[in-house]
């Protein structure tokens, strides 16, 4: 839940025994650890392409709220790492990641069927830690594309024509 020296340490899933889907992101990045608020960088589109997505209106501006409008959608929200050591808030500066436990997640909440990916390293650590996860068949797997501002060559647009895929009735 903080950052000292560099190692960072993660959030407690925001979850309940009706989710359906699980969003991973890696590690939280520094303004949001400071914060203790999943993707609490201003610039960061989680939230925003969520709202649209599942709401089709504005993200709520209150943390509370927005937790609130995806678990109303049956959707956890977590990290694939639970520490890690890194200077700064891109993914590409993680080392000594250790894993988040899937497989006590899943037992506990046995109704998640869908895991999304929000970005490379969180798909790429979950899979370091979780091979035999990936071979469930009772689970659906999306690697997507990260909503950081990092990823700037990404639209809004472009992500949420991605994004809506594992969020749309089949």
């Amino acid at each position: 839940m903080s950052i000292i020296n560099n190692h960072c340490e993660g959030f407690s899933p925001s979850i309940d025994e009706n989710c359906t889907h699980l969003i991973l992101g890696s590690m939280p990045s520094v303004a949001s650890l400071g914060a203790q608020e999943y993707y609490a960088h201003p610039q960061n589109r989680f939230w925003p392409l969520m709202a649209r997505i599942l709401e089709q209106s504005d993200a709520p501006t209150v943390y509370a709220e927005r937790l609130s409008m995806l678990l109303r959608h049956h959707i956890a929200l977590w990290d694939s790492i639970a520490t890690c050591e890194r200077k700064g808030s891109l993914d590409a500066d993680i080392h000594n990641e250790q894993g988040n436990d899937f497989s006590a997640l899943l037992k506990q909440y046995p109704h998640i069927h869908t895991i999304c990916f929000n970005g490379g390293k969180s798909f790429q650590c979950f899979k370091k830690y979780n091979q035999a996860l990936l071979n469930r068949h009772d689970i659906h797997f999306y690697k997507l594309p990260s909503t950081s501002p990092a990823n700037a060559r990404w639209t809004i647009e472009r992500l949420e024509d991605e994004w809506k895929i594992p969020f749309t009735p089949q």
